[in-house]
């Protein structure tokens, strides 16, 4: 594969974009194509069998891009279809989203825990056996139904008041927070405003290191200089998903689209 081949990535919308802006730090020289499912929004409810058929027609259109590289940044298509992916597409690398669960048994394994994540990823059998595995036996498991939605139309009234009616409850009883969906890391502050200050852990900074990690076992890394093309496709065709994607990216990397 050449090195100046794109990197694919796909989510159920445009929460991957805080994938996506992990990424940029550490491979700035690099051609991206992001893809946001939002037609198919949201993954969680379906079944495995239709998140493959979704996830491998998007698999599909990339490997006709000539992406040499593919980072899944939906937790809930990360946990279901990332090995069948693997297996059926194994002349190309897939690099998945996970929960940041092990982080907390790393660094903060004595203190009281919250889960947020949507059902198809807390109900999912990959996400029980990391659980299960890194239990401190001080974590709530919250399922954020619907949250994701109400993230991905931006409104801020919509959010604050379904953090107040979700999380208010656990308001000085929990110290870390484990973000297991892309869309939530667009929330910190908001999420703060309810709880008080508290330690959030998500996997995007550790996907990046290990998409870098691999890019250059494989010689992929592109080496250039020439400023680095981000192709934005969102499957219902909905350009204010588009405008407020590259808001994100240009406000936090500084970047134009």
């Amino acid at each position: 594969m050449n090195k100046n081949d794109k990197i694919g990535i796909f989510d159920s919308g445009i929460g991957g974009v805080t994938v996506l802006q992990e990424i940029l730090k550490i491979l700035p020289n690099e051609n991206y194509i992001y893809y946001s499912d939002s037609k198919n929004c949201p993954y969680g409810d379906k079944s495995d069998e239709k998140i493959n058929e979704i996830c491998e027609n998007i698999v599909k259109m990339f490997i006709e891009q000539n992406c040499k590289a593919i980072v899944i940044a939906c937790n809930t298509a990360s946990a279901k279809s990332a090995q069948y992916l693997r297996n059926k597409y194994n002349h190309i690398p897939f690099i998945a989203i996970e929960p940041a669960y092990k982080m907390v048994y790393d660094y903060a394994y004595d203190k009281p825990t919250l889960v947020m994540a949507t059902k198809g990823t807390i109900e999912s059998e990959k996400f029980n056996l990391l659980y299960h595995k890194y239990d401190n036996h001080k974590t709530i498991l919250l399922p954020c139904v619907g949250l994701a939605d109400i993230i991905e139309e931006g409104d801020n009234d919509k959010i604050k008041e379904y953090l107040k009616e979700h999380l208010e409850q656990y308001k000085g009883k929990v110290e870390n927070i484990v973000l297991g969906c892309t869309h939530y890391p667009l929330i910190e502050k908001e999420i703060e405003e309810v709880l008080g200050k508290v330690e959030f852990f998500n996997g995007a900074p550790y996907l990046a290191k290990h998409l870098k990690e691999i890019l250059k076992e494989e010689n992929m890394i592109n080496e250039s200089h020439i400023k680095n093309d981000i192709q934005f496709i969102d499957s219902s065709k909905d350009e204010k998903k588009k405008k407020r994607f590259f808001e994100i990216i240009n406000n936090n990397m500084l970047l134009q689209p």
